[in-house]
């Protein structure tokens, strides 16, 4: 297959910094943000003069325009968010590579920088905000009064539907959880580093909402993750080998609500990630059989499934299959979340995924994956969503 994408191939990341993942940080988000920022830039041999762009999250509570200040920036050209929570996780990354592919930038810095668990808890339940003009807190009135208050307890009226449809088990579920914590066990940046779990640890952890464990939930976590990205030919005279965009996408498709369509056709699907799937595969010219290893996004255990079916890597109802395979372990044909994931690594709203994608591509992971040439990275499930495929530089 031939990319037919102006996007795919002409833009590159060149630097990844990351602050230490913990439970309480002990310092404000905007430093976390200025410290991986900072890590970032030396990662890539750039200075803040360099860069005249900032993307990030909508939930970020780091301004763009602070941030550039703060790490001695003058003149910033581009500042962009994008909505909808770990939907988001790629989103930057697209916008970053549009603005360096179209000549509005010469680099632009991606980042996010959170205390989610020593600060705000969002899976501790609520709305994010109480404004009554919010469109988003008039729709979470239609289910919060019944119950359905959590993150939570929204993916578990999904789950439940695709156990009864294709005969899964909460085992499969906990298939997942092994392998990423697996995984998370020999990487020394993972809050449970040297910790793995076993399928009987998993079977027998607390209900949360059924038939969602608490070895099915990601973490909560603090600390701050950031990604400088500039064009393949300006990547090409940095410090680190290119990593390559070779294509980066958005959708919202369906029925569709926040984290609560439970009124489409058939909920066992992720129309929205089929439409992401369907876009990169054509603007990188790729397939299911060229990814060698992929970080889906894991905020639930059950969201993992159908977004292996939802990229072709199985059929239809097919994932647990491919789980009880080991196809997704260590050793398998393809290994996912090999950092860790949120479940095992850190919650930093999926951009660190994006920077596992990265290391793989560079042939520098802690569990690397032999022979990667493209990685495939997913935003979050449930929420209109992200993601991008990352390859090697030829």
């Amino acid at each position: 297959m031939s990319g037919n994408s102006f996007l795919g191939g002409r833009t590159a990341i060149a630097g990844i910094g990351a602050t230490e993942f913990s439970k309480n940080s002990g310092r404000s988000e905007i430093q976390l943000g200025v410290e991986a920022i900072s890590a970032a830039l030396a990662d890539a041999g750039l200075g803040i003069d360099e860069v005249d762009g900032m993307a990030t999250y909508t939930m970020d509570n780091n301004p763009e325009i602070e941030l550039y200040r703060l790490l001695g920036g003058k003149e910033l050209k581009f500042f962009s968010r994008t909505h909808y929570g770990g939907g988001a996780a790629c989103g930057p990354v697209l916008h970053a590579a549009m603005a360096v592919a179209t000549g509005v930038c010469k680099a632009v810095v991606v980042y996010r920088a959170m205390n989610e668990r020593s600060g705000f808890r969002f899976g501790q339940g609520g709305l994010i905000t109480q404004d009554p003009n919010s469109f988003e807190t008039v729709h979470f009135g239609w289910y919060m009064p019944f119950g359905l208050s959590t993150p939570a307890s929204w993916v578990a009226m999904c789950a439940r539907r695709y156990l009864h449809t294709y005969g899964a088990s909460t085992d499969d579920f906990g298939r997942v959880s092994v392998s990423t914590r697996d995984f998370a066990a020999t990487n020394p940046a993972a809050f449970f580093y040297q910790k793995p779990i076993t399928l009987d640890d998993h079977r027998n952890s607390r209900w949360i909402a059924e038939p969602l464990r608490l070895l099915d939930c990601c973490q909560e976590s603090d600390g701050a993750v950031a990604l400088v990205i500039t064009s393949i030919d300006r990547a090409r005279d940095l410090r680190q080998k290119p990593v390559v965009i070779r294509g980066a996408a958005q959708g919202a498709a369906g029925d569709f609500q926040m984290m609560t369509g439970f009124y489409k056709p058939d909920m066992t699907g992720i129309p929205e990630m089929g439409l992401v799937a369907r876009q990169l595969y054509s603007m990188a010219g790729v397939g299911p059989a060229d990814i060698q290893t992929a970080v889906l996004y894991d905020h639930f255990t059950p969201f993992v499934l159908p977004q292996l079916e939802e990229f072709g890597f199985c059929g239809r109802g097919e994932a647990k299959d491919f789980i009880r395979d080991g196809h997704i372990a260590r050793g398998g044909k393809l290994p996912v979340n090999t950092h860790g994931g949120q479940i095992g690594e850190a919650y930093i709203h999926g951009l660190n995924g994006v920077a596992e994608g990265a290391r793989q591509v560079r042939g520098s992971a802690v569990n690397q994956v032999s022979g990667v040439e493209h990685a495939l990275v997913t935003a979050g499930t449930g929420v209109p969503t992200s993601g991008v495929i990352l390859g090697v530089d030829h």
